[in-house]
Order: C-alpha cells, then structure tokens, then sequence
C-alpha cells in the first residue's frame, strides 16, 4: 500500500472513501466531522441515522453513502476522547485497523485518513501521527493507496517529517 499525506481539505479528496472522525452518535458534530456532514449533505447523516440507530463504539468503524461528497463512501470512526481520560491507544489504534477492514469490505482502493482523534479529542499530535503511520503500514489491506489529509500547515509538515524518517 502506498501511504501518502497532503495538505488540505479532506472533503475535497478525490479516493473511494474519506474516514469521518466520528462521534459514538454518528448525528455529525464539530471538525472534520462537521465538515464531512456539511459537504455530504441531508443524505450522509440520514444514512447514519438509518444504518446505526445507537451510534457506533469507540474504535469501532461503518460506512454510509458519501452523498454529494467526491468520494464513494465514507467510513466512521469514533477515536478516544483523550481530553476526557480516554487513553487507551489500542482504540486509536483500532480505528485505523478497523476503516481499513470496511475498506477491503466494500472494494475502495484509495482511502483519504485524517489524523483520528488529534483534533478537538486532543490526542497528542505526535502520537497520533505515529499511531496512524504504524498501524496503517502493519494492518494487512487490499487498499491501494492510504492518504493521511492534514487540514494545516504544521500538521502537515509534522505527518512528511515522520513519514520521510521511517
């Protein structure tokens, strides 16, 4: 798999899926979700609702249409909530292993990532960047490529730094 990272706009991506950083709720929010509900329109939260009528679990992972979205699907994730003591890496972790498998299942090909939980959940930008490089080259995929989509410049540059290093 090939595994990428550009500056941008993540709603914008032209791939087979874009993964949502979800809230357990799945009924849209802030950040990148926010901003995925807002391009997707009516349709992506509908499809929420119908799909998972309690939400999802954290490090859990589904998918629904990507309504007006250039993507195809977009898979959810609900990464920890760092800033409210959720800790465990394993579920940040989990939501990368877990996309990727929705990935495989519904045939993508190329899949835009942001970094999970790294926003307003307030996982430590370097870790979450490790967390989503490692994982992502470690989990066994038909994916062909993986794009990691920082939303700014210092994010950016942080994921090229790690990325060129390993």
């Amino acid at each position: 798999m090939e595994l990428t990272v550009v500056q941008g706009d993540i709603t914008t991506q032209q791939v087979d899926a874009v993964v949502n950083a979800a809230n357990r709720a799945m009924r849209g929010g802030g950040g990148v979700d926010g901003a995925i509900h807002a391009a997707g329109g009516p349709e992506v939260l509908a499809d929420c609702v119908r799909r998972f009528p309690r939400g999802l679990a954290t490090g859990d992972a589904g998918w629904t249409t990507a309504g007006r979205l250039p993507a195809r699907w977009v898979i959810h994730v609900v990464g920890p909530n760092y800033t409210r003591g959720e800790t465990d890496r394993a579920l940040l972790t989990s939501c990368y292993r877990r996309a990727l498998g929705v990935a495989d299942e519904l045939g993508a090909r190329s899949v835009a990532f942001p970094l999970v939980s790294a926003g307003v959940y307030g996982w430590p930008l370097g870790d979450a960047i490790d967390a989503a490089l490692e994982t992502l080259r470690a989990t066994p995929t038909r994916v062909e490529e993986a794009r990691l989509v920082a939303f700014g410049r210092r994010t950016y540059d942080a994921v090229r730094a790690r990325l060129g290093a390993s």
